[in-house]
């Protein structure tokens, strides 16, 4: 897999991710360069190449002259989740995603989970984007510090939220208003697909459905900008409960 752009590979290189080799334009050779510099602290091998080859490898077009080879990305259990949440004594906050398949929708959720303090994000195996290349730029770097769950059935992964005392809502239109909701304790948000939104099977596994106002013609959100305010008036909840 590889992982594009300088921020992308620095978030990368602090988060521990493992990295084969690095990949820069050969044109930057002899400059200081804090990737490279990253490179030699941390060992990692890295080679100066034609631009043209960085741009061959590039998946997104925005490889800004740096390509990293890393191993395919490790996803973990919702048992970690829970468990992250846990050893940082706060409420469980998990993001699961019904059949979201634009990978830019995906790393623009990442990024707004991770900016909100979200402990996880689940994903089903099939039919549904799973890390790429171009997930991991879109999220700028966000993704090396999110935790991602993998799972046959989502339906499973509710369940066991819910036995661990996790409150699931489906974000869907027609559902309760977001700022009537009390949103401040462990609380699952289920973000359905750019088409289809929340399955009517996924439906029923919930504990109920939240929604947000919206007050012009258009009738829906694109998916990563729903999650990014929705998940943001969960935090603002938590943070007012503190006080």
């Amino acid at each position: 897999m590889y992982i594009e752009g300088k921020n992308a590979i620095r978030q990368a290189i602090d988060s521990k991710i493992t990295i084969n080799k690095i990949m820069v334009d050969k044109n930057y050779q002899g400059r200081k360069d804090d990737i490279i510099n990253l490179a030699v602290q941390n060992k990692i091998k890295f080679e100066f190449v034609p631009r043209v080859v960085l741009d061959k490898k590039s998946k997104t077009a925005h490889h800004q002259g740096y390509i990293a080879e890393s191993v395919d990305f490790n996803y973990c259990e919702v048992t970690d989740i829970l468990q992250k949440a846990k050893s940082l004594e706060q409420k469980p906050f998990v993001v699961l995603l019904d059949g979201i398949e634009d990978p830019h929708n995906f790393g623009a959720i990442i990024r707004s989970c991770e900016c909100a303090g979200v402990h996880g994000i689940v994903i089903p195996k099939n039919r549904a984007v799973q890390v790429n290349e171009t997930v991991i730029r879109t999220s700028t770097g966000a993704i090396a510090n999110m935790l991602i769950a993998k799972v046959t059935n989502l339906k499973d992964a509710i369940t066991l939220l819910k036995e661990n005392g996790v409150w699931v809502y489906a974000c869907e239109a027609g559902g309760e208003n977001i700022y009537d909701k009390k949103m401040d304790e462990a609380v699952g948000l289920v973000i359905g697909s750019e088409g289809f939104g929340v399955k009517k099977s996924i439906l029923s596994y919930c504990d109920g459905t939240v929604a947000l106002p919206l007050m012009g013609k258009v009738n829906s959100l694109n998916a990563s900008v729903a999650c990014g305010v929705i998940v943001f008036e969960v935090l603002r909840q938590r943070l007012r409960g503190e006080k």
